[in-house]
């Protein structure tokens, strides 16, 4: 049992790599709210007010993801400080 925790350790990622993900994540997400802002904007242009509202929700959605990843992104390089 001793050695299978032993293995276990090993493959346990590290804090920096959690860093480095967070950090990523919250970089997809602004990605992706900024796409989801730029298709708002053309629906708008098109005048179809529907699909605008839906690309806006979720750049919001995005957005929203995005501050809580980077939230805990800053966290975790506080802590490597």
């Amino acid at each position: 049992m001793k050695r299978l925790l032993q293995i276990a350790e090993i493959f346990r990622p590290t804090r920096e790599f959690n860093m480095k993900d967070a950090h990523n994540k919250a970089a997809e997400h602004h990605e992706s709210a900024a796409k989801s802002h730029r298709a708002a904007a053309e629906a708008h242009g098109s005048n179809d007010h529907a699909k605008g509202k839906e690309y806006s929700t979720q750049a919001q959605q995005h957005a929203q993801n995005a501050n809580e990843h980077s939230k805990t992104a800053q966290a975790k390089s506080a802590q490597q400080k």
